[in-house]
């Protein structure tokens, strides 16, 4: 077997799709299904049980793909010194993120960061923090920044930047006085889903302060901070946000924010790498380069 044929077989088990392999790769899908018919072939084993359109791994499959991620990373770390020994880094960095960090924080810090490093291209994925945390665990990503330190004894979780939680309202609303957050919540209310790091911070302040989302006037939850903000402007509700993105409706006035009396709410955002993978050099300058702009943000 070779590195290519590891490579295909790595997206194939990851995808859970030979079609989805094939987009990933860039090779036709007759080009994938051949290189898992020879790898099968050399190992005298089966690697996927075909269910019509549907794949599942084999034990078989799921032995040779720890080891042959390991093989890849070292294959890549080789690549990652020899761009060192031509003083010139290279490679493609793929980052998860939920969704504050990588709308509104990550983009600047990788153009900064492109400015040194011309010759590695970024892709950033973003979900949900518990999605990315989940995709770290299962060695589908090797680095993410999240919203919430969730419970995973695989993950590591160092603290990036400090963000702080506001309440706002449409700018139609008239309340200039404070309120307190148990005030605050007798107004109908705009979340995120569940699995969002600012839907559980949220989650976890109202808990500290000994109010239960049974007890509140829910008018409407949203995929994203964006659909939020949208259904907020409508005046469809208050809503609790992270600050970083609703910096530019604040200061024009499409938003207001409802200043709290009782409660500050900070929050950290964390980098998520798992405990058993080592990150090729690309990834390693490019943690040193966001935890030095993590000063300056």
């Amino acid at each position: 077997m070779d590195i290519h044929q590891l490579r295909v077989f790595a997206s194939v088990f990851k995808n859970k799709s030979f079609s989805e392999a094939s987009k990933k790769l860039y090779l036709t899908q007759p080009t994938i299904s051949a290189h898992i018919r020879t790898l099968e072939e050399e190992l005298s084993c089966k690697l996927f049980d075909r269910l019509g359109r549907t794949i599942i791994p084999t034990r078989e499959a799921e032995i040779l793909y720890s080891h042959a991620i390991e093989i890849i990373e070292k294959a890549d770390s080789i690549k990652d010194a020899l761009g060192q020994f031509k003083k010139e880094i290279t490679g493609k960095l793929i980052i998860g993120a939920s969704t504050i960090p990588g709308t509104y924080l990550l983009p600047s810090v990788m153009a900064v960061f492109q400015k040194k490093y011309p010759s590695i291209s970024f892709q950033i994925l973003i979900s949900d923090s518990s999605g990315i945390v989940e995709k770290v665990s299962k060695h589908e990503l090797l680095m993410g920044i999240v919203g919430a330190k969730l419970g995973n004894d695989q993950i590591n979780y160092k603290p990036f930047v400090e963000d702080e939680l506001i309440a706002v309202s449409s700018a139609a609303l008239e309340n200039n006085r404070m309120m307190t957050l148990k005030e605050l919540i007798k107004l109908p209310m705009v979340l995120r889903e569940g699995g969002s790091g600012t839907r559980m911070e949220t989650e976890k302040i109202l808990k500290g302060k000994g109010i239960s989302l049974e007890g509140i006037h829910i008018a409407g939850i949203f995929g994203s901070t964006d659909a939020v903000k949208q259904a907020v402007k409508a005046g469809l509700g208050v809503s609790i946000l992270s600050k970083f993105s609703v910096i530019v409706e604040l200061e024009h006035n499409v938003l207001r924010e409802i200043k709290l009396s009782d409660i500050q709410m900070k929050r950290k955002f964390y980098i998520v790498t798992h405990k058993k993978r080592t990150l090729p050099q690309a990834y390693k300058i490019f943690l040193e380069h966001i935890m030095a702009e993590s000063k300056r943000i």
